[in-house]
């Protein structure tokens, strides 16, 4: 379900855009990142930010 919430602001991005996500330890943080690359999109840094939680950053980028 992170994911689908996750795939719903992806595809508002414009070319250039990021997207932060903040995601809980475990199968969210494994699951969204993996997912995000595997449809195209580049995961620019994933940051932890309080306990058991981590900012992930996304970029949506076009390649020629």
């Amino acid at each position: 379900m992170t994911f689908v919430k996750t795939k719903i602001e992806l595809s508002k991005l414009k070319d250039g855009d990021f997207l932060e996500v903040l995601l809980s330890e475990g199968e969210p943080l494994e699951n969204v990142p993996r997912t995000a690359r595997e449809q195209g999109y580049r995961v620019v840094d994933i940051l932890p930010v309080a306990d058991a939680t981590y900012k992930v950053v996304i970029k949506k980028e076009t390649y020629l």
